[in-house]
């Protein structure tokens, strides 16, 4: 069984692919099958590919559903 995850655009390129995170490794993701991909956007990926952009509401809290949630910093 295969899952989408929600995952954050890190950084796009200019040829349809983008570094994501879901807190854990950074992956490189497909983003050619979305409108208008850029950083910050979170997205849902199945299989290597974005295939569906997300409000960011609607990400982090399908993002709990996971057990992960957005990075946050503390102060240090």
């Amino acid at each position: 069984m295969c899952l989408a995850v929600p995952m954050k655009l890190i950084s796009v390129t200019d040829i349809g692919t983008a570094t994501a995170d879901a807190g854990g490794p950074q992956q490189e993701v497909n983003v050619s099958l979305i409108e208008d991909p850029r950083p910050g956007d979170y997205v849902i990926v199945h299989a290597g590919f974005a295939i569906e952009k997300l409000d960011e509401s609607e990400a982090i809290a399908r993002l709990a559903l996971f057990g992960v949630g957005p990075k946050t910093q503390t102060p240090g």
